[in-house]
């Protein structure tokens, strides 16, 4: 699942093919998402301009004239794409925006996961996907004292509590096992036996090292692409992450993976205790 460096990529990928652009007509392919598309809704778009795109935690976020927002996640294996319309649509392509220069954005998601929901500005905070999310990496509010506040009285392991959205949201399990890498934290760690020296590294960590992903636009295993159907690069620096039975980067170790919960976590046993 994209998280947050692919969402931000994406973002940042669109906004000069689309900010600016009016909609001129939208084709819904395919109705049946995570949610079934409002049709009636979607074709309300239609004859507005696309003025900002925008990232919330792993959501992204059109914002068009008159109020109006068209929210998107990716799910599994969701596409934002911009294209020629002489391009044919491929089987997967479920809705089909076409703008006033010609061209076209298209939302491909072979496993149908995604969301395209469409509200207004004034309705945004109260949206149940954005209502309870947590803090964003990148908020000053991400500190040592705030995360602190959850680990120290939690049962829980630290990579569960750090892929909750409702304590940070746009943190994945890729990257909790990345940041959990660099500070040198088993994943599997109760929370609360971690010191407040610990957790204050955990959260120098987590906007550094998304930071980085970023840079390298984010982590391609399977079907992430930004909006010019380009792969990103970190996972050729993946520290631990799906890289079992692989020399660890710091020491001669191999990295192991474990079961937690119903996702796989990544680790070297020597580096991380």
């Amino acid at each position: 699942m994209p998280e947050l460096p692919e969402v931000e990529t994406v973002c940042r990928s669109l906004r000069p093919h689309l900010v600016g652009r009016k909609i001129n007509r939208i084709e819904v392919r395919e109705r049946r998402l995570r949610l079934p598309i409002d049709v009636r809704q979607i074709d309300l778009l239609t004859g507005k301009r696309i003025e900002s795109i925008d990232r919330v935690a792993k959501y992204i976020l059109f914002g068009l004239s008159k109020g109006a927002v068209w929210l998107f996640h990716l799910g599994m294996s969701g596409k934002l794409i911009c294209t020629g319309a002489n391009i044919p649509c491929q089987k997967h392509d479920h809705i089909v925006v076409s703008l006033d220069d010609g061209r076209q954005m298209r939302y491909h998601d072979p496993r149908r996961f995604g969301l395209a929901v469409v509200t207004h500005v004034d309705e945004l905070a109260e949206l149940p996907q954005l209502r309870d999310l947590g803090v964003d990496p990148f908020s000053v509010r991400l500190t040592g004292e705030y995360l602190f506040s959850f680990t120290r009285a939690s049962d829980r392991r630290i990579r569960d509590l750090l892929i909750d959205q409702q304590i940070v949201a746009g943190l994945g399990n890729i990257y909790a096992n990345e940041v959990l890498a660099v500070v040198r934290v088993k994943p599997t760690t109760r929370a609360w036996r971690l010191t407040r020296k610990q957790v204050d590294a955990i959260a120098a960590a987590i906007p550094e090292l998304l930071h980085d992903a970023i840079q390298w636009c984010g982590t391609s295993f399977s079907d992430y692409r930004d909006a010019d159907d380009k792969s990103g690069e970190f996972q050729n620096h993946l520290r631990v992450y799906d890289r079992h039975g692989e020399t660890c980067r710091v020491c001669p170790s191999t990295i192991k993976r474990v079961a937690i919960g119903n996702r796989s976590a990544f680790y070297c046993p020597t580096c991380q205790k």
